[in-house]
């Protein structure tokens, strides 16, 4: 679990530098990465409720702080993208390549 706030709080550093050195004309996206999770925690995420939930809010709040007098009169979106890694085909063990 430490290494997991450890890693969260790497996160929110990164995106604290990423806008103070920002064009305050470029809106450049930002990317959280929430970690491995399981089913229900996502399905609770697309109702609107649990932990990951708290977590997007958390960073939406770190990215407005960090903006200060740039994120007035601006709108913020949080865009959550939900990925499952494509299983690696196995090779067949056959003395032929086509195996």
């Amino acid at each position: 679990m430490r290494a997991f706030l450890a890693h969260k709080a790497h996160q929110v550093a990164g995106i604290r530098e990423e806008f103070e050195t920002m064009d305050p004309n470029l809106s450049t996206p930002v990317i959280v990465d929430l970690g491995k999770t399981k089913r229900k925690k996502i399905k609770q995420l697309r109702e609107g409720r649990g932990k990951l939930l708290g977590d997007v809010e958390d960073a939406m709040r770190e990215v407005t702080m960090s903006m200060g007098e740039r994120a007035e009169g601006k709108e913020l979106v949080p865009v959550v993208l939900v990925y499952r890694k494509k299983a690696k085909k196995r090779r067949r063990g056959g003395f032929l390549p086509f195996f």
